[in-house]
């Protein structure tokens, strides 16, 4: 049916354009631009230069250190410390006090970005 349809008319049935596109973005970034994405929310969670301190350098790689540079949860070593979190046990939600108090672990960036981020969207942690 639909061959003799397009054969029968002479052209291609033709995809229609997402108007998503076309809306004006609401969230004060455009989709898929990570690095607007990342300022953003530089501007709207001030405690995230928190993380870019020396103070927090220097705790990250004490608790790394004391962790053996393995992951808390599936037990991975990585001696690349790029692929290592030093990760709040309970959330601080900006909180000053527990941010820097902790508690801490390591976490590898997949079990921190996958697993850890679902069990607090859930409350579970």
């Amino acid at each position: 049916m639909i061959s003799r349809l397009s054969s029968s008319h002479g052209s291609k049935i033709k995809t229609i354009k997402p108007l998503v596109s076309k809306l004006p973005p609401r969230l004060g970034y455009q989709p898929g631009n990570e690095r607007e994405r990342s300022r953003h929310r530089d501007v709207t969670q001030p405690y995230r230069g928190w993380y870019k301190t020396a103070r927090w350098q220097r705790l990250r790689w004490k608790v790394l250190v004391r962790d053996l540079f393995a992951c808390q949860m599936c037990g991975r070593i990585d001696p690349d410390t790029s692929k290592l979190v030093c990760d709040h046990v309970e959330p601080h939600r900006g909180d000053r006090e527990k941010f820097w108090s902790g508690p801490f672990q390591t976490l590898c960036v997949d079990c921190h970005d996958r697993h850890k981020q679902i069990m607090e969207r859930r409350g579970s942690v």
